[in-house]
């Protein structure tokens, strides 16, 4: 959720400028502070601002170029729903336990949105860098000099007195990236309260206790056939103790009858 916090709130929250110089020939024409603020969304082509021609007072109106709106606006919808998501999960995972496990429907419905989350948080991170890039480069000072007719003559000296700060938004596209690594990382623990595994765990299972109770089987067999076995032969012993007796007792026979 933290993550999610930092994701939407770098991005959505930012605001920066840069200003510029023009220095004229004449210097009543000259403009030394000219200041370009944007902010998010970055519909940049929308943001105008006037410049001296240092022809006259004449001044020209530019705006910047690009529009990254549709990539910002995309990765903050999603920071932002997939930070409600996890409020609600905890608050289910906390107080409604019996509720979430009840006939495997919560489970299956955390895996989807889990993995559905996943693919959001790296195609809107994607999506958010490749805008940046695009952002960086139309408000970099070198490019917006190269829009005023006045930089264009040797004469006059243009420069950029200050650039505009992008390291929340550098930050922005790093939280996008953990946001999916977590998400992604999370899908294999939300996948274990699932039926799916531990159904597959009783199908493994399975032959595994079929090969035990067959094993079981055949050591019972050679038990009990060692124990047949011994006692056959312990009765095979007990006729010729029999026979050994009678045969003694004949000579006490015929000695009473003597």
């Amino acid at each position: 959720k933290l993550f999610a916090i930092f994701a939407f709130a770098t991005c959505g929250g930012y605001s920066g400028g840069l200003r510029l110089s023009v220095d004229c020939v004449n210097k009543t024409e000259s403009n030394l502070s000219i200041d370009i603020a944007f902010a998010y969304p970055f519909r940049l082509q929308q943001v105008t601002f006037e410049v001296p021609t240092c022809e006259g007072k004449e001044r020209q109106k530019l705006a910047l170029t690009g529009d990254s709106s549709s990539s910002a606006e995309f990765f903050v919808t999603v920071a932002v729903f997939a930070f409600l998501y996890s409020l609600a999960a905890t608050v289910v995972y906390i107080f409604f336990q019996n509720k979430y496990r009840e006939n495997n429907r919560g489970p299956l419905i955390d895996f989807i949105v889990t993995v559905v989350f996943s693919f959001l948080w790296l195609v809107g991170s994607s999506a958010w860098a490749k805008g940046l890039s695009d952002v960086k480069v139309a408000t970099d000072p070198k490019e917006v000099l190269l829009l005023m007719s006045a930089c264009k003559q040797p004469s006059n000296k243009c420069m950029a007195v200050h650039s505009p700060v992008m390291s929340s938004l550098n930050t922005s596209v790093v939280f996008g990236f953990l946001n999916f690594i977590l998400w992604a990382g999370n899908i294999w623990f939300v996948f274990k309260e699932t039926g799916w595994h531990s159904s597959g765990q009783r199908y493994l299972s399975d032959p595994m206790e079929k090969h035990s109770s067959s094993y079981n089987q055949g050591g019972y067999n050679q038990d009990s056939y060692g124990s047949s076995s011994g006692y056959s032969q312990q009765a095979s012993l007990g006729p010729s103790s029999d026979e050994f007796g009678q045969q003694s007792s004949g000579p006490a026979s015929f000695t009473n009858q003597i």
